[in-house]
């Protein structure tokens, strides 16, 4: 296979594999919402070849790669629609709500302890 051959034949495929319906993902129905998935897609592409006439050698090759990353999805429910961002954002509000249950506790304690001093202080005054 001649180079502008292979160039060809990888060329179509790279067309049908970034093709719209695969940064736009197939609509789901859930219900009265549907949810359309979006992806980022990055395509890795080169190739190669050499005819040399003096000998009887030459050669071609290609070589590729290609991600689908999901990034988002965009859900639509009566006449609203809303996109989803799925890429990792800031963390600080992922981990405040880590934390949530332990600084709960702290708090919870921290009331508990102020109630009993003054109910011991109440209880003290009285007598």
């Amino acid at each position: 296979m001649s180079l502008p051959e292979v160039l060809k034949t990888a060329l179509d495929q790279i067309k049908y594999i970034a093709k719209t319906e695969t940064v736009f993902g197939e609509p789901v129905k859930a219900g009265d919402m549907t949810i359309i998935p979006i992806s980022k897609v990055s395509i890795g592409f080169a190739a190669g070849g050499t005819n040399n006439e003096k000998s009887s050698g030459s050669g071609t090759g290609t070589g590729g790669g290609v991600q689908i990353t999901p990034v988002a999805l965009i859900s639509i429910v009566e006449d609203k629609v809303r996109i989803h961002s799925l890429e990792k954002g800031d963390e600080t509000l992922g981990k405040i709500m880590a934390m949530a249950p332990d600084i709960f506790k702290k708090i919870s304690d921290f009331i508990d302890k102020g109630k009993k001093e003054r109910e011991k202080k109440d209880s003290n005054q009285e007598k």
